[in-house]
């Protein structure tokens, strides 16, 4: 049995959606002889409805849930920690991993869990990261990630998994997926933003702006299929990870599995 941890902060309904699409995925064979054993949530009961729904949701599942909230841990620890953000993260970091002692999970995926783990979480874990873009390209949340496509007009993106550093959105790439944003579906709203400027959209349109909404549009949709790729071939021992590294089945460097036709034959399917 291949045992996945998950972590996620529960903030919406990405993050409810991606936790069942991989409970899904284990019920239905695609991943294939595995279970997540626990979740994690950095969030607590009673702190968000979002995450209370989350919550509710793990539980529905019969997955045990563990949760400690950032918020309330910054807020009673003590001033001179809360000075320097490296040793308060440190500290909290501790005080998950005593928590999770129990557990010892093959792999951990991290999907919406807003904190970025340090040095001795990725020491503990081996981690995996879903980030809403291409290798190489912007780091952040989703929506940092779109502004700053917009920003730089860029031609395309995608989706990747990577192995989870104290680096932010750069560690070893596990696998992805690339998709265009120009071109049909996309031009007619490039040609409206055309001559503003980021503050302006946003101050004026804000999220439902029209490119926006649909670069997220084609990005989700291609998540959960990487996501599902991706844990089954860990549980199939068709990846592994060494002392840091990510490797195939020979004990070969990966530098990434690129799923992209992979993954738009599976979309065109479901059209």
């Amino acid at each position: 049995m291949y045992h996945f941890g998950w972590f996620s902060t529960g903030r919406g309904e990405g993050s409810r959606e991606l936790l069942k699409v991989a409970c899904n995925g284990i019920k239905n064979g695609q991943i294939k002889n595995a279970e997540i054993s626990f979740v994690f949530c950095s969030r607590e009961p009673g702190e968000s409805s979002e995450t209370d729904i989350f919550i509710e949701l793990v539980k529905s599942l019969g997955i045990p849930i563990i949760c400690l909230s950032y918020q309330r841990f910054k807020s009673n620890t003590d001033s001179d920690i809360n000075d320097a953000f490296s040793q308060l993260r440190l500290e909290y970091d501790r005080r998950v991993m005593n928590l999770l002692k129990g557990y010892h999970p093959d792999l951990c995926v991290l999907a919406g869990y807003m904190l970025i783990a340090g040095k001795e979480m990725c020491e503990k874990f081996n981690m995996l990261n879903l980030h809403p873009a291409a290798p190489k390209g912007p780091t952040g949340t989703w929506r940092e990630v779109i502004w700053q496509l917009i920003g730089t007009k860029a031609c395309e993106t995608g989706v990747m998994m990577h192995l989870v550093t104290p680096e932010l959105d750069r560690g070893p790439v596990v696998s992805y997926c690339t998709y265009p944003i120009v071109g049909e579906n996309f031009d007619i709203y490039w040609q409206e933003i055309r001559g503003k400027s980021i503050p302006d959209i946003k101050m004026h349109q804000g999220e439902d702006n029209k490119l926006f909404k649909t670069i997220r549009e084609y990005g989700l949709k291609r998540e959960f299929p990487l996501i599902l790729a991706t844990m089954a071939a860990f549980s199939l021992g068709e990846v592994l990870i060494s002392n840091g590294e990510v490797i195939n089945a020979n004990g070969n460097d990966l530098n990434g599995y690129n799923l992209t036709s992979e993954i738009e034959k599976l979309l065109k399917g479901k059209d």
